[in-house]
């Protein structure tokens, strides 16, 4: 080989390599990048997180939701909500004043449908993180002396109580807020399709693995679900977040009578009503998770009243009918339930 052909292989050579080099990454690049699975127990129940991601994210996300339950579970004896409990002092941090605030904002909303100072009642009745026995009415009546959300406030340092025995309960808001905080986190780290659930709350984003949107379903109100009970709707939802609540599953019976889980702060007992589930479609799992309950205690006709005022909200109601199931929901929501 003359001097020549060398200086010419030796250009060639890091060409050819840079041109492979290049062909791997473009490669690389049009291969979609695998869907992964985070799963695990917060707040008393189990969260689902599947995403589209090169790098796993599994401690970026059990991160963010241990600075959510430090913020707000009541099983966590550290946590900011459990310390205001306790009359301790302590500065609430933002995750918890987020979250007042948006309870404070519903409560008005709603008539005081929703209020988190509803946290002796769920106790009193057996529902809450203290476990009591069945109450009288003299009871109910000693404990709604400090029922309501209007007895308190944040002052701009501290939270501030009428009473110190006013105890909070963010149980029917927290899922949401956690599965809104984890897709936040995602969108900041470039994810484009994801489904977050906590609990039944769910916030998606962009198209499953099966290359569709996400589908979720809501399940068919049964006093003995199997096998996580069956399938009432599928709705096509993606780019929204999604929450229900209901009274088929969480409930108990004495003395012939049933007593479900929500409770209505205005009389302080379980709720009577003919709804037996409520899913509620909207930007913010929060928000949602939040009116899932008011409907609850407020009742179809209620519900429907305070839905003109909030085109934004998408919302899918089965009530009781003289012993048969119905369904009323949201005309936006048509297009989106799955026949």
């Amino acid at each position: 080989m003359d001097t020549q052909q060398k200086k010419k292989l030796a250009w060639q050579l890091p060409f050819l390599a840079l041109l492979i080099v290049g062909t791997i990454l473009i490669v690389r690049q049009q291969q979609p990048l695998p869907y992964q699975r985070c799963q695990g127990s917060i707040f008393g129940t189990t969260y689902t997180v599947t995403y589209q991601h090169a790098d796993d994210l599994q401690k970026d996300i059990v991160s963010r939701l241990q600075q959510v339950d430090s913020a707000l579970s009541m099983f966590n004896k550290e946590s900011v909500i459990s310390n205001i409990n306790h009359n301790r002092s302590m500065r609430p941090n933002k995750m918890f004043l987020d979250v007042f605030k948006l309870a404070q904002q519903i409560a008005a909303d709603t008539d005081g449908a929703f209020d988190i100072t509803v946290a002796p009642l769920v106790n009193a009745w057996g529902f809450g993180f203290q476990q009591n026995e069945h109450p009288g009415q003299h009871t109910i009546d000693s404990l709604m002396r400090f029922v309501g959300y209007q007895k308190v406030n944040f002052d701009g340092e501290n939270m501030v109580k009428q009473d110190p025995r006013v105890m909070l309960d963010c149980s029917a808001i927290a899922k949401g807020y956690g599965a809104d905080q984890v897709a936040r986190l995602l969108d900041a780290r470039g994810v484009e399709n994801y489904c977050v659930e906590i609990g039944g709350e769910v916030v998606t984003r962009g198209i499953s693995s099966k290359r569709v949107p996400w589908k979720i379903g809501v399940t068919k109100p049964t006093d003995e679900p199997q096998d996580g009970g069956e399938i009432q709707a599928v709705l096509n939802i993606t780019d929204r977040a999604m929450a229900t609540s209901g009274n088929y599953r969480n409930f108990y019976v004495k003395d012939g009578k049933r007593y479900a889980h929500t409770i209505d702060p205005k009389t302080g007992t379980p709720v009577q009503h003919n709804i037996l589930s409520a899913t509620v479609l909207a930007e913010r799992c929060a928000v949602a998770d939040a009116y899932a309950t008011s409907f609850m205690v407020m009742g179809l006709e209620r519900t429907r009243q305070l839905l003109n005022k909030h085109p934004e909200l998408m919302v899918y109601l089965i009530y009781d009918d003289h012993g048969e199931n119905r369904v009323w929901f949201s005309p936006s929501l048509k297009d989106k339930i799955q026949e």
